[in-house]
């Protein structure tokens, strides 16, 4: 066994790993260098490969903080780190954006600092505004969460000690960002536009995933009623992979569609996960959503998800599947990123 495969969990993910490291850092670059150029048709494809770059190395982070890239967490750590600079997430800490990822694992639960329904209820003014952008497709709701993350140590008591590591990166990010607005607009405009679309498709893939309510229990545990309960957290956990027919297409994702797969197993790398959601499955079509409704739900509920408490008879377990499959009825959620940390 080689030295770099005793690094690896495992050694095929030198080759899946390696490859999804280089597109992220590859594409990001490649992307950000095409926004500069004259051409429109240049700058359309790069802002399309520099959204989908940082995509990548969002669910890199997720893979991290799985530690299912390499055998020793530091190392994972290490990576997950640089990723977060790429895609805009390292306000916070990697730590804190894996302990509240794990806690949704573990607890079988939603569990939040910051309850963002209440905020809408008590700032009428803002949420009309945001429900507004949100019909023009702008992730307004995202863009809110994302203001939390900058000022983390500012907004949250309980991170106030990473107070000089928050002003470094803001000061770091936002000095780059104030000089291309000011020497050349365009490009910090179409960076602006791939972040944006890079907001659209992590909740896209987060928005039909799971049918339970959020818990603001991140500094204040309380035992939740399901920790535990394999059986319920499969039942109320949902797939939604891009493709049955054509599996290769959910690597834009990383396979994060095949969401009951991974809560059933987090230890299971992305490119094993549809392995494991065949052993699950048998690839049956009628245990996921299709890819067809997840675009209607997402259309059509793009303005109602802002701020609407779910009603007693909201659909869930085996009627959330069904309604969500019909692409019909109030199904999706915002805000769920495994890349907030409150």
């Amino acid at each position: 066994m080689s030295e770099t495969t005793r690094i690896l969990k495992e050694p095929e993910g030198l080759a899946y790993y390696g490859a999804a490291t280089g597109y992220a850092v590859v594409g990001y670059g490649l992307g950000f260098v095409g926004l500069f150029h004259d051409a429109l048709i240049v700058n359309l494809i790069a802002t399309l490969l520099l959204a989908h770059a940082m995509t990548i190395a969002a669910y890199l982070i997720h893979e991290c903080g799985h530690n299912l890239v390499f055998a020793h967490s530091r190392h994972n750590a290490v990576l997950g780190r640089i990723m977060s600079w790429l895609c805009g997430a390292a306000y916070g800490t990697y730590e804190d954006m894996r302990y509240k990822h794990f806690r949704h694992h573990v607890d079988n639960d939603d569990v939040v600092w910051f309850d963002y329904d209440r905020f809408f209820e008590d700032h009428p003014f803002i949420t009309r505004a945001t429900r507004l952008l949100e019909w023009f497709y702008i992730p307004a709701h995202d863009l809110i969460m994302h203001t939390v993350m900058v000022f983390t140590s500012f907004v949250i008591p309980m991170r106030r000690k990473q107070r000089v590591r928050n002003v470094t990166v803001i000061l770091v990010r936002g000095v780059l960002f104030v000089a291309l607005l000011v020497l050349v607009p365009k490009v910090a405009g179409l960076y602006v536009i791939a972040y944006l679309l890079m907001m659209h498709i992590l909740r896209f893939m987060d928005s039909v995933q799971h049918d339970y309510p959020f818990n603001t229990t991140l500094f204040d545990y309380v035992k939740p009623p399901h920790k535990g309960d394999f059986e319920w957290e499969q039942r109320h956990t949902f797939s939604n992979p891009l493709s049955l027919r054509y599996p290769r297409i959910n690597w834009l994702t990383l396979n994060f569609g095949y969401h009951n797969a991974h809560h059933a197993d987090m230890n299971v790398p992305w490119y094993r996960l549809p392995q494991l959601h065949y052993e699950l499955t048998g690839n049956d079509p009628d245990r996921v959503i299709p890819f067809a409704s997840q675009l209607k739900l997402y259309h059509r509920n793009r303005v109602r998800r802002i701020y609407n408490p779910q009603p007693d008879d909201y659909p869930t377990g085996a009627e959330y599947l069904k309604v969500a499959q019909s692409g019909a009825g109030p199904i999706g959620g915002n805000a769920a990123s495994f890349l907030t940390s409150f």
